[in-house]
């Protein structure tokens, strides 16, 4: 059977994969295993809740706080918040557990239930599985005063933009900005901070119908990002996802810039600063080649992890590392976050710019990406990918075939029913042709 938790949480098909009943099963499992691991610290454990603007989110919300209050937690919700927001309310009220509901980037039908330890952190994969195993077992359920209650989290919004624009050290006066909060639970909180922090902000994506969520809109569809900066003539574009924990950029002429390069600007500003512990960066597997080679020029360390920013911030927290992040736009700031953090990460874009006097292309350029081709391959058994030996054999000769000059990286995707095939290559040419060759052999082996 497989397993339940994915990289980032529960997530699938809102009212068929992600059930109410699901929902509060899940939550009173987390509530046991938790305090059972003594995360309660014997008190009245509290429990925040938060969702971002996906319909389904009122459902689950309300199953979710049924299963905590049950087993004896109280709830404060918070509503509508970014997953980041909802794990610094976690880490500053020093709540016993978090729980967002957010599918991040996915598409309005589908939802995901995320769950954060006290502190704010992710929880690790054998907290997860200890979860799952609790799930329809027998319990002693409280009675009368023993059972939770279920509050509102007043002030939520306010306490997280506070602590947002209180991480900078300089305004932003001067700077220009378009803001696509993806029509999810940023809309409010990142124009709100930049704002606040005196940068002109112009705003798409700003709906509060969360049926279009992540429709053409956000980190995944920078089209509509890339247009209005180029209308309002504006200095630079920040695109945040669904729940608002990645954020990607456009510069003034409308080219992208990834979450590589911006990890590789706020690596170099930490490093001038002495605040880049061991001059290390930790990133993932897909993290481009270009990144790596751009930091050995500056004399920063590459450390490198699974796909995930919990296992980047795993790394992070075990090595007392500064920063880290995956190319995806998922960027942990460890002095003020304890997750990825869209909005945090793009008003520390922002002040590198206004502090250096530089343009967003100028400070991207620092690296320079290799050509490199994804391909999600679907409608195929994910979990043979890596054991099938002609899916393997015909990776390996693809290493051998690009040598030093590039990688393939084949994964099955840990939040949806694909596998992913990754080459890097000194030619978009090359880099295309292999990962086509590599994906149809995984479609070949693999289909279901």
């Amino acid at each position: 059977m497989a397993r339940l938790f994915g990289t980032d949480g529960v997530r699938g098909r809102a009212n068929d994969d992600i059930t109410a009943e699901l929902a509060v099963e899940l939550s009173v499992g987390a509530a046991h295993v938790l305090g059972t691991l003594g995360a309660f610290g014997g008190t009245r454990p509290r429990a925040i809740l938060a969702r971002d603007t996906r319909p389904s989110g009122d459902f689950l919300s309300a199953a979710v706080s049924a299963g905590l209050a049950s087993a004896g937690v109280d709830v404060l919700d918070a509503g509508i918040l970014p997953t980041p927001g909802l794990a610094h309310l976690v880490q500053a009220s020093g709540a016993d557990l978090g729980v967002m509901i957010s599918a991040s980037h996915n598409p309005a039908p589908d939802n995901g239930i995320k769950f954060f330890a006290r502190g704010g952190t992710k929880l690790p994969d054998e907290v997860e599985d200890a979860i799952e195993a609790r799930l329809g077992e027998q319990w002693e359920r409280p009675q009368g005063t023993d059972v939770g209650t279920i509050t509102p989290y007043e002030g939520a919004i306010e306490q997280y933009v506070t602590h947002l624009v209180g991480t900078l050290d300089i305004s932003l006066e001067g700077i220009s900005v378009v803001v696509d909060c993806a029509n999810g639970a940023a809309a409010i909180t990142g124009p709100e901070a930049l704002r606040r922090a005196g940068a002109t902000v112009h705003v798409i994506g700003d709906r509060s119908d969360g049926g279009l969520i992540n429709d053409g809109v956000g980190s995944t569809h920078l089209e509509a990002l890339q247009a209005a900066v180029r209308e309002h003539g504006a200095d630079i574009g920040v695109a945040f996802d669904g729940d608002a924990d990645r954020c990607l950029a456009v510069d003034a002429g409308g080219h992208e810039i990834d979450g590589d390069q911006i990890m590789a600007i706020l690596a170099l500003d930490l490093k001038e600063r002495g605040k880049l512990h061991e001059d290390t960066l930790v990133v993932t597997v897909m993290s481009n080649l270009g990144l790596k080679l751009a930091m050995r020029d500056h004399g920063i360390i590459l450390g490198q992890t699974a796909v995930g920013d919990r296992y980047v911030l795993e790394e992070m927290t075990l090595g007392g590392f500064s920063i880290g992040g995956e190319q995806s736009g998922h960027v942990i700031i460890a002095e003020h976050a304890t997750t990825g953090d869209g909005e945090l990460t793009a008003l520390h874009l922002l002040q590198r710019m206004v502090q250096t006097g530089r343009t967003a292309r100028d400070l991207a350029s620092v690296m320079t990406r290799m050509p490199q081709a994804l391909i999600n391959v679907r409608g195929v058994d994910k979990a043979r990918a890596t054991i099938d030996h002609e899916v393997r054999t015909a990776v390996e000769a693809a290493e051998r075939e690009l040598g030093e000059s590039g990688r393939v990286l084949l994964r099955p995707s840990g939040t949806e029913p694909v596998v992913r095939v990754m080459v890097e290559a000194p030619t978009d040419e090359e880099a295309t042709a292999i990962a086509e060759r590599l994906a149809g052999i995984v479609r070949e082996r693999l289909a279901l």
